[in-house]
């Protein structure tokens, strides 16, 4: 089924799942853990683990003069021998008085690595600022017809579409605003070098929602199709002439063929999660399993508020409403910040926010973690408050940390917004594929699958033990019968930490006989982890 199918049938059923009785074909495709949609059953003390990002060095930071502690919504993703980095540039002031949000203009600015890890902004001489065009802006503020961009809230990708031109091998779409009016939308522009970038058309592409977040797109290759993701409020957005900020923030996608005109809207649907404030969205196809669609939207909670009945009993009167905020809420990091914040709004001291990961086959229905995926931390400056923790879009493969060892993922996040003169950008490190697992201690639990139908010759998986720890795997037939020369009492144990090791049954790793008909796996583990399993040759 693909994704566009997915697309419609979701206006049908709840949720996407494959039927019992209906083997999935997984071909040779590598299949991880961030959803159920192939788990059958666990048992014993076997559950699914989300894991977490191990925070590394600081990446860039935000500190030249047309920069600031505005600095968001960067998009990361590796082009040849190449790491590029687009995002927003400004700089909002806090003082005592509040938020001053006109201190320079807003710019898209490019950065770029060679090992994703050391990055640097280099001179690009293409925008003008203060005199100079010795800076990193690609793009600024712009006037096209009746409207205006604003490149705030920009996401940058390069075009994976095989029938995609040239000049615009790279596309990007921005915010913008019309002239006289609260209305906003999004115009997409194009580039052939990632550097020098022009608009596809004089017109919006998408008009009349919030928009003010990270709104993306891209080209998604199992579908055929663009596909974009983008900020909404549940119950109001733009109109005409007043700005309605009701409901939820929530995400809302349409998918094109062209990329400049979109179709079949829809909001997100969640198989287990409750209503919550998502400001971002960063969905893109992960690199290594390109069938399943990663986010990590970052998660806004207001925090620290307490009941003004009960305050006012202790304290008669109307108290000011820093007086009202929580013992933790003032012990957080940089308390002096936070109120000078709150005095513009009072949201602006009060809310955190971090990251979540949500995962989809069909692009509409997710399954969304609901504990915090990249949450804000040890407390240290920087952090614990409006804008931390929101992650770039996208991850990207970048070398081990540790001498010797495999590659791993490289995700970065934001820290130190609205807090001084500069925010930055720290990278956090993630064994590949290491998002979630199938876990269970040393007494020991199982997971099987649901009948899935292979092609290959081999079963590899992605595990780690400890030294006394093992997993086994059995395939079994359709209705859950250990197939002959393959039960668990012919399989090798597994032990160690590697990325990638082949299954071997009484000497044999030769999987090829059962390709093509329906097998069901069983994982058995002992203080173990499994992310992820694949057949191949």
């Amino acid at each position: 089924m693909t994704r566009m199918l997915g697309a419609i049938l979701v206006l049908a059923v709840a949720t996407f799942a494959v039927a019992d009785d209906a083997p999935t074909s997984i071909g040779s495709r590598r299949e991880l853990f961030v959803d159920s949609t192939l788990v059958q059953s666990l048992s014993e003390d076997a559950e699914l683990r989300l894991h977490h990002p191990t925070p590394q060095q600081i990446a860039i930071v935000h500190d030249a003069p047309w920069e600031g502690s505005g600095c968001v919504y960067h998009s990361v993703f590796q082009d040849g021998d190449l790491y590029r980095m687009y995002y927003a540039a400004g700089h909002l002031e806090v003082t005592e008085k509040g938020v001053n949000a006109g201190t320079h203009g807003q710019f898209l600015c490019y950065a770029e690595s060679k090992d994703g890890i050391h990055w640097h902004k280099p001179d690009l001489g293409l925008v003008d600022f203060n005199g100079s065009t010795r800076n990193n802006i690609v793009l600024a503020v712009e006037e096209i017809g009746d409207v205006k961009t604003v490149p705030g809230e920009p996401a940058v990708f390069k075009d994976s579409n095989p029938a995609a031109p040239s000049e615009s091998r790279y596309k990007a779409l921005i915010v913008v605003g019309y002239k006289n009016s609260h209305r906003r939308g999004l115009i997409a522009y194009q580039s052939p070098d990632g550097l020098k970038w022009t608009p596809m058309t004089d017109k919006p592409v998408h008009v009349d929602d919030a928009y003010d977040s990270q709104n993306l797109a891209f080209w998604d290759g199992e579908a055929g199709c663009y596909r974009a993701y983008w900020r909404y409020f549940t119950g109001g957005g733009y109109d005409a002439k007043v700005w309605n900020p009701q409901g939820d923030r929530g995400i809302r996608t349409a998918t094109s063929a062209d990329f400049l005109h979109w179709e079949m809207p829809h909001e997100l649907q969640y198989v287990d999660s409750p209503s919550e404030q998502l400001y971002t969205n960063a969905v893109k196809p992960y690199h290594r399993a390109p069938h399943l669609l990663l986010g990590f939207p970052v998660r806004y909670v207001e925090r620290g508020h307490r009941d003004d009945k009960k305050h006012e009993a202790r304290a008669p009167g109307t108290p000011d409403k820093f007086e009202r905020w929580s013992a933790s809420l003032r012990a957080l990091p940089e308390p002096e910040h936070r109120v000078w914040r709150a005095r513009s709004s009072e949201r602006y001291g009060r809310a955190i926010t971090e990251s979540l990961l949500m995962a989809s086959r069909d692009g509409v229905t997710f399954k969304r973690w609901n504990d915090a995926f990249l949450p804000p931390g040890i407390e240290r400056p920087g952090t614990w408050n409006y804008g931390h923790q929101f992650l770039a879009w996208h991850l990207v493969e970048t070398p081990g940390s540790l001498e010797g060892a495999p590659n791993e993922l490289s995700l970065y996040a934001t820290e130190g917004y609205w807090t001084g003169k500069s925010d930055s950008l720290r990278r956090y490190s993630l064994r590949l594929d290491g998002f979630v697992s199938v876990h269970a201690p040393m007494s020991g639990g199982e997971l099987v699958t649901k009948p899935v139908i292979f092609d290959g010759e081999t079963l590899t998986l992605n595990f780690a033990t400890s030294a006394a720890g093992a997993v086994r795997v059995e395939l079994q037939n359709e209705s859950g019968t250990p197939i002959e020369g393959y039960s668990l009492a012919d399989c090798e144990e597994l032990f160690g930490n590697t990325i990638e090791r082949t299954v071997v049954w009484n000497g044999s790793t030769n999987v090829s006989k059962l390709a093509g008909q329906p097998v069901r796996l069983r994982f058995v583990l002992n203080d173990a982890d499994v992310f992820a399993y694949r057949f191949g040759e």
